[in-house]
C-alpha cells in the first residue's frame, strides 16, 4: 500500500514593478560591463533561486520577528522556530542541547523563469511569449510558425507588428488560458512567437543604464569609472516552482506547539506520548524507541529534555502571535482543507510577498529589485 507523499509542489506567478539585475559578478567583455543571469541553453534571463531563497528567508525572519535566524549561520536552531525548520538551521554551538542540531530545509526553491515579456511596438506596449515558455508554465498545444507571430484579441487587427526592431506577420489569434488575477491590459496584449525568435527579441530589449562613480572629495565623475549594465525591465512576468519536502512532519504550527505543550504538561507517567513529542523535535536520539525497562538514566533525559521543548514552546508562541501574515494568504493543509496553520509553504509565502517592498538582487539603492506576487497554487 502506497503511503501519502510528504512533498508539495506549489507554482507563483510574479511581476517585476522595478528593472531586475542579478549580476553574474566581475566585469566581461560584451555590450555592457555588467550582465545578468542567463539560462546557458537558451540564453533567457532568469532569476537564480539561489538569490530568491536568500531575500525570501531573509523577509520571512523579520515578519516572524525571528530576525536572529535571517543570516546564513548562528541561528536558533530550535525544532519550534518556522524560519529554521522550513529552510534549515547552523546553529553556532552544536553542543548546546540534546535537541540543538543542524537541519536542512524543507523547502526548495526554484529559478523564476521568463512567462512574459514587454516589449515596444508601434500598437504601444505588448508582452512576448513563446510555445516552450507557455509549456513549461502548463500551458500546452500552442504553435507558431518561426518568422511569424499569433496575437490576443486586441492586436489582431494588426497584419504586422514591430517588436522592437523586429517586424513579423500576423499569422492568427490568440487564446490563452492565464491566471485570473492578470490584469486585462497584459492578457490583451500577448504575442506568441517562435522559440527560436523569442530569446533573440528578449536579449535585444533589455534595459541598459550607464552608471558613473563619484570621488567623494570633489563631487564630479572618477576618471575612468563609466560602466554599464543591464537588468530585465519592469512589467516582466516570470514563475517559479516551490517544493515543499516536509521530511520531518513536525512543522511548529501555532496550535501544533499548543498540542505539544498539552501532551508533555499532561504526561505524569512518562508514556511513549511524550516520547513520540521529544523525538520528532530532534531530543531523545540515542534512544531508538522508548525502553521497555524505565531506568532512572532515561527519566532524567526525559524530564531535561521536557523543560527545555516547553521552554522553547513557550519562547516561540509570541512569534507567531505578532507576524503580519494575512490568514487569507494561507494555503491549505492537505489533509485539512478548513485549516488557516501556517506551514511551510506559508513561512515561504510571507517572505516573498514583502519582496514588493525590499526587492530582490543588485543595484537596490537605484530603484532596482521588486517583484510582486500575482497567483500562486498548488500543482496537483
Amino acid at each position: 500500500m502506497s503511503k501519502k507523499p510528504t512533498f508539495s509542489t506549489h507554482r507563483y506567478l510574479i511581476q517585476s514593478i522595478d528593472p531586475v539585475h542579478i549580476g553574474t559578478g566581475g566585469m566581461r567583455l560584451g555590450r555592457v560591463d555588467n550582465s545578468i543571469v542567463r539560462e546557458p541553453g537558451t540564453k533567457l534571463p532568469k532569476i537564480p533561486g539561489t538569490s530568491l531563497s536568500g531575500a525570501i528567508r531573509s523577509y520571512a525572519a523579520y515578519r516572524y520577528g525571528k530576525r536572529s535566524c535571517a543570516g546564513q549561520k548562528d541561528h536558533c536552531g530550535s525544532s519550534t522556530c518556522p524560519i529554521c525548520y522550513t529552510f534549515g538551521s547552523i546553529s553556532g554551538d552544536s553542543k548546546k542541547g540534546d535537541g540543538q542540531n543542524n537541519y536542512v530545509g524543507v523547502v526548495s526553491i526554484g529559478d523564476a523563469r521568463i512567462l512574459l515579456f514587454p516589449i515596444y511596438s508601434m500598437a504601444g506596449p505588448v508582452w512576448v511569449t513563446s510555445p516552450t515558455a507557455l509549456e513549461d508554465f502548463g500551458i500546452m498545444g500552442q504553435d507558431v510558425s518561426a518568422d511569424k507571430a499569433k496575437m490576443s484579441s486586441n492586436l489582431v487587427k494588426h497584419r504586422n507588428l514591430n517588436l522592437g526592431w523586429l517586424m513579423v506577420k500576423n499569422e492568427g489569434s490568440l487564446t490563452l488560458k492565464l491566471p485570473s488575477n492578470m490584469p486585462a491590459s497584459v492578457t490583451d496584449r500577448i504575442v506568441l512567437i517562435s522559440d527560436k525568435l523569442f530569446s533573440q527579441v528578449v536579449n535585444s530589449n533589455l534595459e541598459v543604464r550607464t552608471s558613473v562613480s563619484i570621488d567623494p572629495k570633489t563631487g564630479a565623475a572618477e576618471d575612468g569609472a563609466l560602466f554599464t549594465y543591464e537588468a530585465i525591465p519592469r512589467a516582466a512576468f516570470f514563475w517559479l516552482d516551490i517544493v515543499v519536502d516536509d521530511y520531518r512532519n513536525a512543522f511548529p504550527a501555532f496550535n501544533e506547539l499548543e498540542n505539544w505543550k498539552q501532551t508533555l504538561n499532561t504526561d505524569k507517567e512518562n508514556s511513549e506520548k511524550s516520547f513520540e513529542v521529544l523525538q520528532k523535535n530532534g531530543f531523545m536520539r540515542n534512544y531508538k524507541a522508548m525502553p521497555k525497562d524505565i531506568s532512572k538514566k532515561y527519566v532524567d533525559d526525559l524530564s531535561r529534555n521536557k523543560k527545555t521543548l516547553l521552554q522553547w514552546i513557550q519562547d516561540e508562541k509570541p512569534y507567531y502571535q505578532n507576524t503580519t501574515l494575512p490568514n487569507g494568504t494561507k494555503w491549505k493543509k492537505l489533509d485539512t482543507t478548513n485549516s488557516t496553520e501556517d506551514t511551510p509553504a506559508d513561512v515561504v509565502t510571507a517572505g516573498l510577498e514583502w519582496t514588493e517592498h525590499l526587492g530582490i538582487g543588485g543595484m537596490s539603492t537605484r530603484g532596482f529589485g521588486r517583484i510582486r506576487m500575482v497567483d500562486c497554487h498548488e500543482v496537483k
